[in-house]
């Protein structure tokens, strides 16, 4: 059996492939958001997951929080794996600040997203992939 992304994940941007997780990024300009997702067929929580390769998710989650706090300054790092609409085991890891649309509340609670140009989308979208690319790590 081999990975394919749920439909609803699979319009999302394309940022890069971690040696685990893909990373893909949510078009909504109010936060830099990414999920990464296990590049593993039929997992839907991270007990789903080899004992190997939930210390790899963990790595690599450590990795995107890392990136989203040095290249946006964030108030707080939101981080989740909620799975009630999308079963793929998917996490979520969200950069909010203070005075955020949303904020305090959750992302998934404000109704208003703002999508990206096509050309900061593209921006954005190179600029993760070569700070993950570039990034020093022992995976």
């Amino acid at each position: 059996m081999t990975f394919e992304l749920h439909p609803n994940l699979a319009k999302r941007q394309f940022v890069i492939d971690l040696p685990l997780c893909r990373v893909i990024l949510e078009d909504d300009t109010n936060y830099p958001w990414l999920n990464l997702i296990p590049r593993r067929p039929n997992v839907f929580r991270i007990m789903d997951l080899e004992p190997k390769d939930q210390l790899q998710l963990l790595k690599e989650l450590d990795m995107a929080q890392k990136i989203l706090w040095e290249l946006f300054s964030p108030t707080q790092l939101n981080v989740a794996a909620i799975g009630n609409k999308i079963p793929q085991l998917h996490v979520h890891v969200i950069a909010r600040k203070e005075g955020d649309p949303a904020w305090p509340g959750t992302v998934w609670d404000h109704p208003v997203r703002n999508k990206h140009t096509p050309e900061s989308l593209e921006k954005l979208t190179q600029l993760l992939h070569h700070r993950f690319a570039s990034f020093p790590s022992s995976m």
